[in-house]
């Protein structure tokens, strides 16, 4: 179990940074939906997510029916500062390092020319020079800028709109941690989170193509109504900040008026948050906010460590699931396959992912075993994004005994993945 300090943080939590935590707690990634009109507060919510609770690195990677596979590739990268030596023209050996020029040659005793330069250093067949530490005449070796990194935290927003070959391209990259690019091979992060942010008008209608589909962890649909925490805590600080601007700079202007006539020295007022640096980029809502890709902010003491993710991710192995639980997750799941609305979507990685859930949530709780509630939790958002509704009355299985396909289509009208789950939690026993 962890312990009492990180279950308390872990507590103060809301939905999106648990859903974020749940999915580094076991290497995952998950599908999180709004309402189409409040799609751009959820990209900026979930960015502040990643640098104040988690202290990573995101980027937002807003993708169109348009999008090209090198458009994808290159948006997960985080950019790097622009440096004349990050050039591989600039990173060849100068001449005077050569191994082969004749002024080392001087260096050695009984070596031709008989100098005593001492300007150029000493180079065998063994010695090693890198890439980016090229040496200069005057024996300093040049700074080395790193290639660019795949993000820690990757905001896809409307993958649903990209074509196929960039939703593949995804898979890839979700299955194999390392994208390839014309260039190079970029390997993910040990902290790596992929999130697919959707518009839709709910969790059920939030879908991608099959394959990449499946491969999510869980799924999980914001309502507008409950607010964006980081955002609004973020713009009361901005407020504060204004407010507290406009205050000093009204009191510097009374004080500089009656101080005008005997002195020369005057207090500056103030700067505004408008004319800060770089501010306009963590403005919620403004139209620089909008179009940010990548946050390089960060929280210095995050709230949850790469050490507390380590912690419970240790504590979910040792949790304990009784054969009744177990019993009562098969069942839900058997029910779901069988259900008469279902056409798809219940295969066996989505019930490995419920029961890597349901001991993650276990842990969140504070226990050391698995309880029905927290499998009917999980169920909700494991199997949200994955069940198929059956469209066509007539490929429904009871027509071929007999049903009738009107009182099928009857019975399929308004029913999404939502309702099939309410329907089943409902058919299933519960284990006393």
């Amino acid at each position: 179990m962890a312990d009492e300090d990180l279950l308390q943080k872990i507590h103060g939590l809301g939905d999106l940074d648990l859903a974020a935590l749940l999915c580094l707690i076991n290497r995952e990634h998950c599908i999180i939906s709004t309402e189409p009109e409040a799609l751009d507060d959820l990209v900026d919510e979930l960015q502040l997510v990643a640098t104040e609770t988690f202290n990573l690195k995101p980027t937002v990677v807003s993708l169109r029916p348009q999008s090209t596979l090198d458009d994808f590739a290159a948006s997960i990268l985080l950019p790097t500062p622009a440096s004349r030596s990050s050039s591989p023209l600039r990173t060849r050996t100068p001449v005077s390092d050569s191994y082969f020029h004749p002024s080392h040659a001087s260096l050695h005793p009984g070596g031709g020319g008989g100098g005593t330069n001492t300007h150029h250093r000493t180079l065998s067949p063994l010695t090693q020079l890198s890439p980016g530490s090229a040496a200069t005449p005057g024996g300093q070796s040049s700074a080395y800028v790193p290639a660019p990194q795949i993000a820690n935290v990757v905001l896809a927003r409307d993958l649903d709109k990209a074509p196929k070959a960039v939703q593949i391209q995804a898979l890839e990259l979700l299955r194999t941690r390392r994208i390839f690019t014309r260039t190079s091979v970029q390997t993910a992060p040990k902290q790596f989170l992929f999130v697919a942010v959707l518009g839709a008008p709910s969790g059920g209608d939030a879908r991608l193509t099959q394959h990449l589909n499946d491969f999510f962890y869980v799924a999980h649909w914001h309502d507008p109504l409950d607010g964006f925490a980081h955002l609004e805590e973020r713009e009361a600080a901005l407020q504060e900040e204004d407010d507290d601007a406009s205050l000093n700079a009204d009191a510097d202007v009374d004080t500089d008026s009656l101080r005008s006539d005997r002195s020369v020295v005057r207090r500056p007022s103030r700067t505004s948050r408008a004319s800060t640096p770089g501010n306009e980029l963590l403005t919620p809502g403004s139209a620089a906010g909008r179009g940010i890709t990548s946050y390089e902010g960060g929280a210095a003491e995050p709230v949850i460590t790469e050490a507390d993710i380590t912690t419970v991710s240790l504590a979910s192995c040792s949790v304990s699931v009784d054969v009744d639980v177990l019993r009562y997750q098969m069942n839900l799941v058997s029910f779901l396959r069988m259900h008469h609305a279902v056409g798809g979507g219940v295969g066996p990685v989505a019930t490995q992912h419920l029961d890597a859930l349901v001991r993650s949530m276990a842990v969140l709780h504070g226990l050391d075993y698995a309880t029905p509630a927290l499998v009917a939790l999980a169920l909700r958002k494991v199997y949200l994004h994955r069940i198929r509704i059956i469209r066509d009355p007539a490929v429904e299985r009871s027509v071929q005994w007999g049903s009738d396909v009107a009182a099928v289509e009857r019975m399929l009208e308004g029913v999404g993945p939502e309702e099939v789950m309410d329907d089943v939690l409902e058919m299933v026993d519960v284990p006393l």
